[in-house]
């Protein structure tokens, strides 16, 4: 019998609901997950407000999200039984009735694969909800093929801005400078040189500007152009934003035989970018801590888009889901 689930819902462009929606029970090798957190994607959830997003995902109604935390509460019969009780991430899923998911995760019940969640193990739950966007940042970081030599600069301090500066440094860059012109984003950042360029002008900041790896985090062409004088020869230009279109001059790309690599999402598969991310949060390895900036219930979830949308002091944005009341 198919579960109902309060989950966000997308009617049509520009609106946000809570509705009551039909979840498919699990079949033998699924397992249902309760959800506790999830988060906004500021960059995604945007596009698909706006109706920018490609077909399927662009079929309204849809149920958006990707950064789902919960606590699983059944498990299928060919699904392992240690999963019970574990606190999991879940990229969303596909078990809704009469509403197209995109990608499924702003959901009460979820219903998925048990292969695809992540336990989180000793991770605090609500911090799990960036794992998505960490593990984004990791692949990153990994397309670009950062050296020990490398010197680095991320344009933009935003949650994926601050997640690579961080990710660069631990895969061993000997410099890592961070740009914006949000000054409460800059407080948050960890690197040698934090640029505000609405107080100093970039390429006069930057010293030296033999940057080997230039990471755009902001989803400006106009901000990249601005940047790559900046680049060395032969230095890589990684885009980890989303863009409708690629409008770079070509001169200073051409000058230093440039590089431009995109990563599109993380590495899928047991050792792939979201268990690696996991397993960083869990050691103290990558300091996530400030950059989950606001917290908000529920019953808010139209307030809580806004905050994501429109503030920029928003990094990152938890959504708290209402929990069964526990006797004793």
């Amino acid at each position: 019998m198919p579960i109902k689930s309060r989950a966000v819902v997308i009617p049509r462009r520009n609106v946000v609901e809570l509705r009551t929606v039909q979840v498919t029970e699990p079949r033998a090798g699924d397992v249902l997950i309760r959800t506790a957190y999830t988060s906004i994607s500021a960059g995604t959830e945007r596009m698909l407000l706006d109706g920018r997003l490609p077909q399927p995902q662009l079929l309204f109604p849809v149920v958006p999200g990707y950064e789902t935390v919960g606590q699983v509460i059944q498990v299928g019969k060919k699904a392992p039984k240690d999963l019970l009780g574990q606190w999991v991430y879940i990229g969303g899923a596909r078990c809704f009735q009469g509403v197209n998911p995109a990608w499924g995760g702003q959901s009460e019940f979820i219903s998925a694969e048990a292969e695809r969640v992540i336990p989180l193990g000793t991770i605090n739950p609500s911090d799990g909800v960036i794992l998505a966007l960490a593990a984004t940042a990791l692949h990153g970081i990994n397309v670009a093929n950062i050296r020990p030599t490398d010197r680095v600069l991320v344009l933009g301090q935003g949650i994926v801005g601050q997640l690579a500066a961080r990710l660069a440094r631990l895969a061993g860059a000997s410099f890592v400078a961070v740009a914006d012109r949000v000054a409460v984003r800059l407080a948050h950042s960890q690197a040698d040189q934090v640029v505000d360029i609405n107080r100093e002008l970039l390429d006069e900041a930057i010293s030296d500007a033999n940057i080997n790896v230039l990471i755009e985090a902001t989803g400006s062409m106009t901000a990249l152009s601005g940047a790559l004088p900046l680049l060395a020869n032969h230095g890589r230009v990684l885009l980890l934003g989303y863009y409708d279109t690629m409008n770079l001059p070509y001169a200073p790309l051409f000058m230093r035989e440039a590089q431009i690599l995109i990563a599109r999402e993380w590495q899928f598969g047991p050792d792939g970018d979201l268990p690696r991310v996991r397993d960083m949060l869990a050691s103290g390895e990558l300091d996530v801590r400030g950059l989950l900036t606001h917290r908000v219930p529920l019953d808010r979830i139209q307030a809580a888009y806004r905050l994501a949308f429109e503030d920029p002091a928003c990094l990152k944005v938890v959504v708290e889901w209402p929990q069964p009341v526990t006797e004793g």
